[in-house]
Order: C-alpha cells, then structure tokens, then sequence
C-alpha cells in the first residue's frame, strides 16, 4: 500500500524523523492561506499523487508569496501529470502540500527495504541525493553504503555514523543525522513498511538535518496490524480494476499485454502467463481467484478482466479444489451472459468435477472454446487473439 508524500511525513514527524511543516491543500483558496501560516519568505507547493519525478513534471514549484501560491496551486489542481512513474496515461492532481522552504546546503539519499538474503532491514545511504537510486547503482554503486540491523534492536549508533562519514554528512551535523537514521529505522520497523524513502535528505544552512522528500509503502502482509491504515488510502492513485478485485478477495495486478487471465493459484497464474508468451503473446494482468471462489466471485472477475480495453482475449485456466469446475463453469456462463462477450474465450478446467463443469459449459451454447490442458488453451487464444487483431 502507498501512501502520499504529506502522509509519510506525518508519520514520520510523529516518531521523531525530522521533517518541514507544511499543510496539506484541496484548493488555490487553502494554498493562499497555507503560505500565511506557514510564516516563511519561500515556501514550495508540491503535487500529491502516487509518483516521482513530479518536479520535473512541473507538479513542484517555488514561491515567494500568499498570491504566488494561490497562483501555483492553481496551475498545479486538476492537471494530469506525466511522470516516468505514471506512464503516458499520467496522474490526477488532487490534493498539493504547501511546504516552507528550506535553506539546502547539501543533498543526500536514504533508503530503508528489507533484505531477503539477510532477512533483515537494511538502510541504503548515498551522497547522490535527488536522483533515482537505480541510476545510481547502475554507475556508481561504490557511492551506495549499506547497514543491515535487526528490528528488534534498531539501528546501532555505529553503523548510522559509519553511513554519515561515509556519504559526507558535515561533522558538525553528524550527531543529527545519526538521531535522524536511528528515528528512520524505528518508524520503518513499527509502521510496518516495506519501502521508506528520503530522497533528498537535506543539510540546511542553519544547521539541520531534514527529509526534504519522503516515500512509505506498507506491506499489506501486516495490514491487520493497522487498521488506522485504510483512512490513509486514496483509491484515486490506484488501478480501478485493482481497487474493485479487492472488494471481492481477488488478487489482481494489471499488466500489459492483450490476454486475460483468470486463474486459480500464484503458482498456476505464473506458469499461465509464462505458457501464453512462451506462444508469442503477452498477459494483460494476473488474477488469481483462490482456492475458495464462489460463482459471484468468478462473475466479478471476468467483468474486471473484460474492463480493461487492452484485452482482446481471455484464458481461464482452473484447477478445481476446494473450488469445484461446475462451480466455475457457472460463474463463467453467467458473467458471458450478462457482459455479452465480444473477445475470444478459451476455458481449461481440471480437477474437482470437471466433466460436470465442461458439460455445463458445452450446454450453455456461448462462444467458449474449451482445451484438454494448459498447453493448448494457450495456444488456443494466443492464434484466435493473433486472428483477430
């Protein structure tokens, strides 16, 4: 789960991580007066949406008075930025940040993810502030310094000065931005967080140690833990398709390729999409229906699937376990009833009742192609989707 910018800083200012004050904005009228409040001469409004590289966008700009961020706010609500995060597609601008502004000395990088070959947290830290971390270890992974730690002790102050020197931080400043690292990995561990970034860490000319930017992802394994989560969701930045998969227990990602895909099982789904490139086509999500799917269930997902205009073709590919074949043949002839299909559909059944669901299938009289194995349903609607493009 994703979160906004203001919300991470929040969070983080909560627990101790030095951040600027800002106000979150839904309007030029609220920028206007945020500026006031706010009590600097320079202060920055910045786009909220789910993506980087909004400066560049032109969803970040500098201003110098209550008119100038009126003015700003107003340029930046309702545009659709387009980032190298968004795709072409770009992001709804909704709500802004109105941020004071910050005397920078010095840019720095800080990234909190969890290590699976450590099974541990590990902090990251560059003297490469302000650009994307991947180009970085692509050129110069030498100015990549890394400190693994265990959750239940947090970050040892060692390790948090040896990443300090490491990166350049001032020695003056060194106490503050090992207190800020120290703070960083805390909150990282007790929000649950399966990505915390700064990028910029800043110095300031006046002496502090700040996160100039800041970006949390949680990790939905833990949500139980944080019910206070789901009034931090803004469905506006995710995928619709994704958002209403999620009302129904589908696990659903899109993609983007052509050929849905409605399978049961991650282990299963990977292998479909892999057996429908291996055939020269490429899936347009993945969408496992789990072991336990009822026929609304199933209804529900082939609507989702056929929601999304890049699909010209759908694979079902069904083990039956727990969930019987005649139950899904039925979600499946009742969902191409009521959308009135209009792309190829190739259905593969196995397992649990399976005659029973083909039979089903066959009496139905739809346009449904049916196949003995994954190996020819995928063949199958990769040539009828080739047919027809």
């Amino acid at each position: 789960m994703k979160i906004h910018e203001f919300q991470a800083k929040e969070l983080l200012r909560a627990r101790g991580v030095a951040v600027p004050r800002g106000r979150e904005c839904t309007s030029p009228e609220q920028a206007e007066a945020a500026y006031r409040e706010l009590g600097t001469a320079i202060c920055v409004v910045k786009a909220q949406i789910h993506a980087g590289g909004r400066g560049k966008a032109g969803g970040v700009k500098v201003v110098k008075s209550a008119a100038e961020a009126k003015t700003a706010a107003a340029a930046i609500l309702g545009r659709t930025l387009v980032t190298h995060q968004t795709g072409p597609q770009g992001q709804l601008v909704r709500r802004l940040w109105v941020e004071q502004g910050s005397a920078i000395e010095k840019e720095y990088y800080l990234g909190l993810v969890v290590d699976r070959e450590s099974k541990r947290p590990v902090l990251m830290a560059s003297s490469e502030g302000g650009m994307e971390i991947e180009e970085v270890a692509a050129k110069h992974p030498e100015k990549i310094l890394k400190a693994s730690f265990d959750p239940q002790q947090g970050l040892a102050a060692a390790d948090a000065a040896r990443l300090a020197k490491g990166i350049g931080i001032p020695a003056a400043l060194e106490a503050r931005a090992v207190e800020f690292m120290q703070a960083l990995c805390a909150a990282f561990v007790a929000l649950d967080c399966s990505l915390a970034e700064i990028n910029p860490l800043v110095t300031t000319k006046d002496g502090q140690v700040i996160a100039l930017d800041a970006k949390i992802n949680f990790d939905d394994n833990a949500g139980f833990r944080h019910a206070e989560y789901e009034a931090l969701r803004d469905v506006h930045e995710e995928d619709a398709k994704e958002v209403e998969a999620g009302k129904f227990g589908l696990n659903y990602i899109a993609l983007d390729g052509d050929i849905g895909c409605m399978v049961n099982g991650a282990g299963l789904a990977m292998a479909t999409m892999d057996v429908i490139q291996l055939y020269g086509s490429a899936p347009a999500n993945f969408l496992d229906v789990g072991g336990g799917a009822t026929k609304e269930n199933v209804t529900a997902a082939f609507k989702i699937l056929l929601s999304d205009a890049k699909t010209k073709g759908v694979l079902i590919n069904i083990f039956g376990g727990i969930m019987k074949c005649d139950t899904i043949a039925e979600g499946v002839i009742a969902a191409v009833r009521e959308v009135a299909l209009k792309v190829p559909l190739v259905v593969r059944l196995e397992g649990t009742n399976v005659e029973k669901g083909k039979q089903l299938l066959r009496d139905s009289k739809l346009p449904i192609v049916t196949a003995d194995d994954l190996d020819d349903a995928a063949s199958k609607i990769c040539k009828a989707v080739a047919a027809a493009r």
